[in-house]
């Protein structure tokens, strides 16, 4: 199926310090997009690839599982660390449990995880995703969850079900194991967020062992907080983070 223009991925930068950039469920590399060029256009090697299933259809998402999602976003991590003396990772949503499983994974290799409004837990409402999936395909849209006026994530008109599902069981895995990410990490919630509750960045804060922990609140953005009104504090401070740890 083909992939939508604003929905390809973005390389760009020939660094020595490499930054991987995870997108959300039914979202695209289009809701990254302007924080990878700024952060090439400060120097680094940035990546920014296209998760399966994703900037097509939501039927063709529903065709898919976390476990695609995290084959690709390893293997645009690995190609960065085999470019890069060190590498970052920032992730959006549900990119933000890829980027926590990353650094689970390869502790020795992650220098610094950068999250906005992580997923790992869902709102009560999410209870009924595993048994209504059997019988629905898809349900509401959850995408441009944007307080910016004439702002547009671009993300599914539907979402599938399947999908979220397994988005769901990935969650119980990163939880599980987030007691092995040690690396720095920089982590933005929206204090209003209609997707993702407060308490998913909470846990995420409390189960780590990371020693150094840093949370910002962004008073002016919903969950999309990478194309809101507070996108340039997330722009600023992600390169102050990188800059500060990148040896």
């Amino acid at each position: 199926m083909q992939v939508s223009d604003f929905a390809q991925p973005f390389h760009s930068g020939e660094g020595t310090v490499g930054v991987l950039f995870c997108h959300g469920f039914t979202g695209s590399p289009w809701s990254l997009r302007e924080w990878a060029q700024v952060t090439a256009d400060a120097g680094y090697r940035v990546s920014l690839p296209r998760l399966p299933g994703h900037g097509t259809s939501w039927e063709e998402l529903n065709l898919t599982g976390w476990r695609d999602w995290y084959a690709a976003a390893e293997r645009a991590f690995s190609e960065l660390r085999a470019s890069c003396d060190v590498v970052f990772v920032t992730g959006l949503s549900m990119g933000g449990a890829l980027a926590l499983r990353l650094a689970e994974k390869h502790p020795d290799d992650v220098a610094g995880l950068v999250l906005v409004n992580p997923a790992v837990l869902g709102y009560p409402k999410m209870r009924a995703v595993p048994v209504v999936s059997k019988v629905m395909a898809s349900t509401k849209a959850i995408g441009s969850d944007i307080a910016a006026e004439h702002v547009d994530e671009m993300a599914y008109e539907r979402t599938p079900l399947k999908a979220a599902h397994s988005m769901m069981r990935m969650w119980v895995d990163v939880r599980a194991c987030l007691d092995l990410v040690s690396c720095p990490l920089l982590l933005f919630r929206s204090a209003t967020d209609h997707v993702v509750p407060a308490a998913s960045t909470a846990f995420v804060m409390s189960h780590v062992s990371s020693n150094e922990i840093s949370e910002r609140v962004l008073g002016r953005s919903y969950h999309v907080a990478t194309m809101d009104h507070d996108k340039e504090q997330i722009f600023t401070e992600s390169l102050e983070f990188f800059a500060a740890h990148s040896g």
